[in-house]
């Protein structure tokens, strides 16, 4: 099968159809309410049928493939099972994608999500950020050797940037690659403890490479952290090589199937050539030719964090079609005394924590594609040598990553609540899910840093408008002329893109600038930059967040307006599109009041239209999530099943529990001399 994203496997892929037949009718009734078909909506979350036809027809080769099926339940596994079942999977999983003749970065990633279902893809660094880094950092020379063997797999990769002590800053890391011009070799050295390389996926026991993260020092300086290509294994023994420790971390919150690392180095030598050195390099006698950019070696990070911001989007997804399809199914109380127990998605609070987290999903997933484009339109610039993109790219991908990981994170734990007691259970799906979900808060920049991160840059551009400069892109509203006040006097005048707009970028503006002053207030009295710079963090993480929250409301307003769709589905996307607005204002009202471009009689209208909406959301939620398109295989999930049919299978995973295989615990050793013991005594 060609890997060509423009072949159409079939005429209309709907054709995947969901069962039919036992559908709770509970759930059947939802359905029946929505006067679109889900696929509509489906077809703009992937960017076209033809993708969603591709991604399905993947995702079905994966599914039906009996390979890829796990033995029990991921949940009644121990750590190595899991992790041994994962590396068998994805093995064959390699050997499959090859067969398949899949060399497109999008099939591959929907073919990996669809083997692994929730869990974390292992090998998953080798296929993004380790040959990330050989096609963005290094020559074209060194592509020839290194970017065919990870794409041959005639070695394993991953990516070790973080130590036990350093992850975010990244200047500080302390692992060492000193040139030795006599043997025009680099020596890799960890002199700390704290300088062991630590959290990297793969790197525990499968990888037998990693591009590493080093302090390079060469002619007697230091010239910072570079990248270089340092095999670890030997590839006939599968043993470290000497003069490299390496070992799994252990047991963690989430990534049960990941075998996450630590690396630590003994004066290991490596070829000079395996210094990465597409845009600077240690020439043979030792002398350092730099980039021609300072932050260019940022290249293999921004593309990671422009991804994650859709997979947050994927991530909450799959806990709104969870939450929204039991709560149809789950019925509690008499909403008027007297009738039949309601669903408990008819009651206003449930939809207050479910129907903000479908918007943020379906915006979220928009923001990642627009986000994705402009990167890959920014490295055709940076290819050809223009850098001038680079600093606001970093800076967005940054900011945006924090941002929607962090709504995610939070959203997805909202959901679980949402599902009362089950959603405790691990058969509802939520807590291997936010194990899946909640670490990319840290990984590839934590969030806070990485808001700060966004900030300097925004503080940059503040500075310069106020010298009369003119910032363009995304920052643009920075130089606009805003109005001072909402011109809104009624409440469907909140249903305006325009309206909405215009209060994001005043709410941007005003905390960006007022950052800014309160930097300068700092500085005035005496403070350095640094200490004032720390002293206003809680001004500039809430402009950084601000920002991005912008950029997601235009991204989801942008695929909205660019959708084509039946008049029913595009109101109901508009319904959503207004609703995460709306939404989002409320929750951040006080900034909005607090320099009075909204009264407080405004806010009561914006929150009544909110009301309103949740009302109009509330028939077509099932069909809503229903568009996310996750098979019940991927969603793996006993209360997000299609079929709504919960307690029944609720029962048949629990009587599947490994204590349930024998009727006498093993812990009845303590159990039955205790009785006994007590029961003697009451005797006397």
């Amino acid at each position: 099968m060609a890997a060509n994203m423009n072949v159409s496997i079939s005429g209309n892929l709907s054709a995947r159809s969901p069962p039919t037949e036992n559908i709770n009718p509970d759930i059947a009734e939802e359905r029946a309410n929505a006067n679109f078909d889900p696929i509509e909506l489906t077809y703009t979350l992937d960017g076209g049928q033809e993708r969603t036809e591709r991604r399905q027809y993947l995702e079905d080769q994966a599914l039906s493939d009996p390979a890829f099926k796990d033995p029990e339940d991921i949940a009644f596994m121990s750590e190595e099972q899991r992790h041994t079942n994962s590396i068998r999977k994805a093995i064959h999983m390699v050997r499959k994608m090859q067969e398949l003749e899949l060399t497109n970065h999008m099939d591959m990633h929907w073919f990996r999500v669809a083997v692994h279902k929730v869990e974390e893809v292992p090998l998953g660094l080798h296929a993004t950020m380790f040959s990330h880094a050989i096609y963005s950092q290094m020559s074209e020379e060194q592509h020839e050797k290194w970017l065919e063997a990870a794409f041959s797999y005639t070695l394993i990769g991953t990516y070790a940037q973080t130590e036990i002590g350093h992850g975010t800053f990244l200047r500080g890391l302390e692992t060492t690659a000193t040139y030795d011009p006599t043997t025009q070799e680099f020596e890799l050295h960890s002199p700390t403890l704290t300088s062991m390389k630590w959290w990297p996926g793969n790197l525990g026991k499968t990888a037998t490479h990693a591009i590493v993260a080093a302090q390079l020092y060469t002619g007697g300086s230091k010239k910072g952290v570079h990248m270089f290509m340092v095999p670890l294994r030997s590839l006939e023994t599968h043993l470290p090589h000497p003069g490299v420790e390496l070992g799994d971390i252990g047991p963690k919150f989430g990534y049960g199937n990941i075998d996450n690392g630590f690396l630590r180095f003994n004066h290991f030598r490596i070829p000079r050539e395996n210094m990465c050195m597409r845009y600077s390099k240690v020439l043979p006698d030792g002398r350092y030719v730099p980039p021609p950019h300072a932050k260019v070696s940022y290249g293999s990070m921004v593309p990671i964090r422009s991804g994650i911001v859709g997979n947050t989007g994927s991530f909450l997804s799959r806990g709104c079609t969870i939450a929204t399809r039991y709560s149809v199914v789950r019925r509690q109380s008499e909403l008027v005394p007297g009738t039949k127990e309601a669903k408990i998605l008819d009651y206003q609070s449930q939809q207050l924590k479910i129907f903000p987290n479908i918007a943020a999903a379906y915006a979220f997933i928009y923001t990642g594609q627009e986000m994705m484009k402009t990167y890959f339109a920014s490295l055709a610039e940076m290819n050809e040598g223009n850098f001038s993109s680079l600093p606001e790219l970093h800076a967005t991908s940054a900011g945006l990553k924090a941002f929607t990981s962090t709504v995610s994170a939070s959203g997805l734990e909202e959901l679980r609540m949402s599902c009362g007691g089950h959603g405790f259970s691990k058969a509802s799906g939520f807590p291997e899910l936010y194990g899946t979900a909640a670490p990319a808060s840290t990984y590839e920049g934590e969030n806070t840093v990485m808001f700060l991160q966004t900030a300097r840059y925004l503080m940059k551009l503040a500075r310069q408008t106020k010298s009369g400069d003119q910032p363009v892109g995304c920052a643009a509203y920075l130089r606009a002329n805003l109005s001072p006040r909402c011109s809104v006097r009624q409440q469907s005048d909140f249903l305006n893109r325009d309206v909405l707009v215009d209060a994001y970028k005043h709410r941007a503006k005003s905390v960006v600038m007022l950052a800014a002053r309160r930097i300068n207030e700092a500085v005035k009295k005496g403070q350095s930059q640094p200490i004032a710079w720390n002293n206003c963090h809680l001004y500039l993480v809430k402009a950084a967040a601000a920002h991005c929250h912008l950029y997601t409301v235009e991204s989801f307003f942008d695929g909205l307006n660019s959708a084509e769709l039946s008049p029913p589905a595009r109101d109901a996307l508009s319904t959503l599109c207004y609703l995460y607005a709306i939404h989002g204002i409320s929750q951040n009202k006080g900034d909005l009041l607090q320099d009075g471009y909204l009264t407080g009689v405004q806010i009561d209208l914006l929150e009544r239209q909110l009301i309103d909406l949740l009302a109009v959301i509330r028939p077509i939620a099932v069909t809503l999530v229903d568009a996310f398109d996750v098979p019940d295989q991927m969603l793996s999930s006993v209360l997000g099943r299609y079929d709504g049919n919960v307690y029944e299978n609720l029962y048949k995973w629990a009587k599947a529990a490994p204590l349930n295989r024998k009727e006498i615990p093993d812990a009845y050793k303590y159990i039955g001399p205790f009785l006994k013991e007590n029961i003697a005594k009451s005797k006397l």
